[in-house]
């Protein structure tokens, strides 16, 4: 499978006053997390909660700011959930794509709602 990308809309949901941002983001169904780079954590006035240790892709352990609480909205499916601030580009994780109930299409290389569940998210509780 290639490198599949999409737009998401974050905005920060204490602050109804700041601008929504639409932003390109590289989806990764191995990560977890969603990443946010530290422009676009300004630009929303998120509050650093802690720093978090995470694994990056090479093996290497850093220290993360863990951000939140931040809104992602893709194609009206909302999420809530905390970012990880790292990069030059946005990472949408499964965590969020889990909540939205959106899958990558590999023969389309695009997202798109979980067609079980087109018109809703929906989640299984255990």
């Amino acid at each position: 499978m290639g490198i599949v990308k999409t737009y998401i809309k974050l905005s920060n949901p204490r602050f109804d006053e700041i601008d929504t941002l639409v932003v390109e983001c590289l989806v990764d169904t191995g990560a977890l997390h969603l990443c946010i780079t530290e422009s676009q954590c300004i630009q929303l006035k998120l509050e650093e909660s802690d720093k978090r240790p995470v694994t990056l892709a090479d093996g290497s352990i850093r220290q993360l700011p863990y951000v939140g609480p931040i809104k992602v909205d893709w194609n009206g499916r909302i999420s809530y959930t905390g970012a990880m601030v790292l990069g030059n580009q946005c990472l949408l994780g499964a965590i969020p794509m889990e909540d939205m109930d959106i899958l990558v299409h590999p023969a389309q290389q695009k997202v798109i709602a979980n067609p079980l569940h087109p018109n809703i998210p929906a989640s299984i509780v255990y």
